[in-house]
């Protein structure tokens, strides 16, 4: 299962994330990397607890079942779970973050002044919002994030900075319960038309011929 931050964590490691799975089950990480995997699994598994109650929710809800108390007992049920789930997901996903920003930093610097200057997960942002993007309110927690097309969340606190530095920018005509559009402005376009150096994966451990298998195993 994919997860919000599936795409900051290959753009800072230069690898797949299944490969960095393999990589954590085989011993081959440094702490900050092995730190990451776990953080980043736990938050796998409370996005799956997440994606279960809401298609549970979907089915009592679908219309195959009589409109009786059970039912609505049910729902009821369902939904506080999923509520509950939902907080536990949120609280996974900040954790991902506190690990994985040490990594970024360590990959690039900050102050957009070049592609190559730009740190690795705002270059993944930008690329994300180049292809459609709202700034959204959560409508359970209440917590802003940026969805983009590709189905990428980016925290508030991100979005945020970027838009500061001015390489994007939002439509606040549209309220946030339906999603306020994001865009880059033509510094954000110019700095992804810009060259940039390919990432370094950061304080990865030295491998010997043949140590790291040629395909990736599968997920858990």
């Amino acid at each position: 299962m994919r997860t919000v931050f599936d795409h900051r964590i290959e753009a800072a490691v230069g690898q797949s994330v299944d490969r960095l799975w393999q990589h954590r089950d085989r011993g081959l990480l440094d702490e900050p990397h092995a730190r990451l995997v776990d953080a980043h699994r736990a938050l796998v598994k409370a996005e799956q607890a997440v994606t279960f109650y809401r298609v549970q929710l979907q089915r009592l809800a679908s219309g195959q079942y009589a409109v009786d108390q059970a039912l609505l007992t049910r729902i009821k049920r369902t939904l506080a779970t999923l509520q509950e789930a939902t907080v536990t997901r949120d609280e996974r996903e900040q954790q991902v973050g506190m690990v994985l920003e040490p990594i970024e930093a360590a990959v690039g610097t900050s102050g957009p002044g070049s592609a190559s200057e730009l740190p690795a997960s705002d270059h993944a942002a930008l690329l994300a919002i180049a292809q459609g993007a709202k700034l959204r309110e959560h409508l359970l927690t209440q917590r802003l994030s940026v969805v983009t097309a590709s189905g990428t969340r980016i925290p508030y606190s991100q979005f945020h900075r970027l838009e500061a530095a001015g390489v994007v920018a939002r439509d606040d005509a549209h309220p946030l319960h339906a999603g306020q559009p994001v865009t880059l402005t033509d510094l954000g376009r110019a700095l992804l038309a810009s060259p940039r150096q390919p990432a370094t994966p950061a304080a990865m451990p030295m491998r010997s011929p043949g140590a790291w298998p040629g395909s990736p195993a599968p997920r858990r």
